[in-house]
């Protein structure tokens, strides 16, 4: 049995227009599975791709106030292309965020419901990941999301130590997924992970499986859905599909 990361999932006030920025930034193209969800993939991708991380937008009523938990960093292939990026993402409708970053080589933007994410500089690791280098979660224990992120997903361990876990599809391509350590993490998050198990596993044996890992059930108002909603063990929300 295993369990795949497919997409990252925003919680959004308008999920066409949310949706059409983030397929702008990436270069990707945009469907719908029904009224108020906006899918956002790479174009010509075939569902299932192992190693395919999408963007699924989301309308809910009220997505409250934005927290900073979990976000996108976007990969460059050069200082040129740092400062290309950033400026065509502002023309997009991001604007420059100041989350106390100080003077770091990467750039801190927040997308146009106010979601913030970085673009990277330069870096040899990201090079080959696509147009999203890494996505990110806050935690305090990086050790500890290591254990379960790595037994919970068919994904290889790629690092760890006290202030960073990273770790990527076991096809070696598409983003990272990093778990890096802060002093203190935010209660609520508008962006959470989906994970789907593979066509010939079951649901509820995987649902299983991770309860005796450390992840416990969660109550979001979802109702009567076909996926589970679930907690790691620092309490970051996320998503078990049905499979395919």
């Amino acid at each position: 049995m295993a369990l795949r990361l497919v997409q990252v999932n925003f919680k959004a006030r308008d999920d066409s227009a949310l949706g059409r920025f983030w397929a702008e930034a990436l270069g990707w193209g945009v469907s719908s599975e029904g009224p108020g969800v906006t899918n956002v993939e790479p174009r010509g991708m075939i569902l299932p791709d192992p190693a395919a991380v999408g963007v699924d937008v989301v309308t809910i009523p009220d997505p409250a106030t934005v927290m900073y938990r979990a976000h996108l960093d976007l990969a460059s292939t050069s200082a040129a292309h740092q400062t290309e990026l950033v400026g065509r993402l502002k023309e997009l409708g991001a604007t420059s965020a100041d989350i106390g970053q100080g003077d770091v080589p990467w750039t801190v933007l927040a997308d146009p419901e106010g979601n913030v994410f970085c673009v990277l500089e330069p870096r040899s690791i990201y090079q080959h990941t696509g147009p999203i280098a890494a996505v990110v979660v806050s935690c305090t224990d990086p050790r500890a999301m290591a254990k379960f992120w790595n037994a919970a997903l068919d994904w290889t361990l790629h690092e760890v130590t006290d202030d960073l876990a990273r770790l990527r599809s076991a096809t070696g391509v598409g983003p990272y997924l990093e778990f890096v350590r802060v002093p203190e993490v935010t209660a609520w998050t508008r962006v959470h992970l989906d994970l789907r198990p593979y066509l010939r596993d079951d649901q509820a044996a995987e649902v299983a499986r991770l309860r005796t890992l450390g992840a416990v059930d969660a109550d979001i108002d979802q109702g009567d859905v076909p996926w589970v909603v679930l907690t790691d063990p620092e309490g970051n929300e996320f998503c078990v599909l049905t499979p395919a």
